[in-house]
């Protein structure tokens, strides 16, 4: 079961405050970052900005309208980059927690030439391949698995280059500079970059949250 529910996802509360505020706290724990870009549905622009309007962020600040794909919205961010930023960081609002160590060690890598990183994490469950008529036909070595997550990091320049090259929307920024025969760097991601997609997952976030005072309390 998805999240689902009226509004986009990036809006919801998680003890009281919308995810994606939740995401920009996390991104400014990083010394590293300077600006972040959002991309928000064209029709929520003032919401988000309102929202924003009242957090004091050691952040510079962009919202933009985004549009009916997720490659549009994050070709809408890059728009909005000055040319004289060296690195961007694509980061999806569902990973709201994101631990400042990850944005480290994305652009770490970058600095040491890296054309694009993605931070990973291993692949615990077996990994069943089922065909169309829910069949079995085949058990992946998770060995040699990852699940990606994210923020994921280019230079400047070469994500645009993938952006502009893309002929099919991408789940992910990783994918378009594969397209373009780019090598794809894997560093160390966390559990704490989950991604919030169902309702259990909101339940772990809000158990993030509790305060370790307030636990030793109640137990």
């Amino acid at each position: 079961m998805r999240l689902g529910g009226p509004g986009p996802k990036a809006l919801r509360d998680i003890a009281g405050v919308p995810l994606f505020i939740h995401a920009l706290r996390s991104l400014a724990t990083s010394s590293l970052v300077d600006l972040v870009v959002i991309a928000a549905p064209h029709h929520q622009l003032e919401a988000f900005e309102e929202l924003v309007m009242d957090e004091e962020l050691d952040l510079d600040l962009t919202i933009v309208a985004g549009g009916d794909t997720r490659q549009e919205s994050v070709a809408a961010a890059l728009a909005a980059v000055p040319d004289d930023y060296d690195y961007v960081l694509v980061h999806d609002a569902a990973r709201a927690f994101v631990p400042a160590e990850v944005i480290d060690r994305v652009v770490a890598a970058l600095s040491e030439g890296a054309q694009a990183v993605v931070p990973v994490r291993p692949i615990y469950d077996t990994i069943k391949q089922v065909d169309s008529d829910g069949r079995i036909s085949g058990t992946l070595d998770r060995s040699t698995l990852r699940g990606v997550q994210t923020p994921q990091g280019f230079p400047l320049d070469v994500l645009r280059q993938a952006h502009a090259a893309a002929t099919t929307d991408a789940t992910d920024d990783a994918t378009l500079a594969e397209a373009l025969g780019l090598e794809v760097v894997a560093v160390e991601g966390d559990p704490r970059a989950f991604k919030i997609t169902q309702p259990l997952d909101l339940l772990v976030a809000e158990a993030m949250l509790v305060p370790e005072s307030d636990e030793q309390d109640e137990s």
